[in-house]
């Protein structure tokens, strides 16, 4: 009797944490005339400068005729962003990846365009897959820091109609599944557009690990609620990528980014650690949130030491009146954790649970585990029952995100 995964039963991937790179006309064609020349662009220029030390990206955009490497940047209002390798770095061996800018023509055609990444998802064992943004950011934070509030909101939504109309459109086939934005700046704005989207079959919006960061009121306060209620009575799931809270965990200024990237769970920790203590998932037994690219090895201890605290320290630690259940029994019934290489984790999965573990792979980032997810799979997964394989790579994701029983997106083509 098989007892544990192989390769010829390994199952298709569901990547819950892929990324898509917007190409240039998204805000073009979906925004009024005239923001034409103040809405999301862009601009092919030179590179002055660019820095990321201490978890902090800062590139500076010369002028047409400077000297150094030319790409394309997102500008939008005073904000001038590149593409860069890092976005889309598949296909280049690691070695030759660098903080880079890159033009269109210089990425893997993959990263934006429909035809291409089915076909590349193809390669890859990978049956279906969610993005997240990249000019936007992780959670939709530029709009979110824009001055122009009302221009902000319009490319909220051109984003998601761009998403599910196109991206996810009769050409993906059900294969690609929308994770849209919203304004994190109004809840009652965000509620709106979940529902909006939750009508036309969208079950996953992003949403900020930490909003704190971004200068927004934390999760432990009832400013949130109408967007909460939102995703709880529409299935919608909150989905919280690394660094959606515009802060990569570091530990000083000068720190290189080796240092960020070890240690990129912790935003993840912390946010975790933030929504068990809250009292949210009593208020709103329907939710659901997932972890994008956070790994899942870390997980075991911090769902003990919750206990720990919840048992021990609740009388003064503030949630007594408002988590009334283990802290663990609460991971169970409503966190995700996402991962696409932990060996360790899934040595430790009975601590974990295994219903609440997701895969990704993360295409096209330099982290990603293209072409080889597969492999990569079987080999940190051969110790496991196929079934409960089945239930990491593709069951758990279809149950999450109210997929077909082939693992496809219900409204496409809708």
């Amino acid at each position: 009797m098989e007892t544990s995964a192989t390769p010829a039963t390994f199952p298709h991937i569901i990547s819950v944490d892929d990324h898509t790179v917007e190409p240039p006309h998204v805000w073009r064609d979906r925004l009024p005339s005239k923001y034409r020349d103040t809405g999301p662009r862009v601009v092919r220029a030179p590179l002055k400068e660019m820095t990321f030390l201490g978890g902090k990206f800062a590139p500076v955009m010369g002028e047409k005729g400077d000297d150094g490497p030319v790409g394309d940047w997102w500008v939008y209002e005073d904000l001038h962003r590149p593409l860069t390798r890092l976005d889309t770095a598949v296909g280049y061996d690691r070695d030759e990846i660098r903080l880079e800018v890159i033009t269109y023509e210089q990425m893997r055609p993959g990263s934006y365009s429909v035809p291409d990444r089915l076909a590349d998802m193809d390669l890859n064992h990978v049956q279906s897959a969610l993005c997240f943004p990249t000019f936007p950011r992780f959670c939709g934070q530029t709009f979110t820091e824009a001055a122009d509030r009302e221009l902000g909101l319009l490319g909220v939504r051109a984003y998601n109609d761009w998403m599910v109309e196109e991206w996810c459109g009769p050409d993906a086939r059900g294969r690609l599944v929308p994770l849209t934005l919203i304004p994190l700046w109004d809840a009652e704005l965000a509620a709106a557009e979940v529902r909006r989207n939750a009508a036309r079959g969208v079950r996953a919006v992003a949403f900020s690990e930490i909003p704190p960061h971004l200068g927004l009121p934390s999760i432990h306060t009832d400013a949130w609620d109408p967007f909460l209620a939102a995703c709880d009575e529409t299935g919608t799931v909150i989905a919280m990528h690394i660094g959606s809270s515009s802060r990569m965990p570091s530990t000083s200024a000068d720190a290189p980014p080796a240092v960020g990237s070890t240690i990129t769970f912790a935003n993840c920790c912390f946010s975790m650690t933030d929504w068990l203590m809250s009292g949210k998932f009593e208020r709103f037994p329907g939710l659901r949130i997932m972890y994008a690219e956070g790994q899942i090895g870390w997980i075991p201890y911090i769902l003990e030491r919750a206990d720990v605290v919840w048992e021990e320290n609740r009388g003064w630690g503030g949630v007594a009146d408002k988590v009334h259940r283990p802290p663990s029994e609460l991971f169970a019934e409503h966190v995700y954790g996402c991962f696409f290489d932990d060996a360790f984790g899934l040595r430790n999965l009975d601590a974990i649970g295994v219903g609440n573990v997701l895969y990704e792979t993360d295409y096209p980032h330099s982290d990603s585990t293209w072409p080889k997810s597969r492999e990569v799979g079987e080999a940190q997964m051969g110790h496991l029952a196929p079934d409960v394989v089945e239930r990491i790579v593709r069951g758990n994701a279809i149950e999450l995100l109210d997929l077909t029983d082939d693992g496809l997106w219900r409204g496409a083509g809708g």
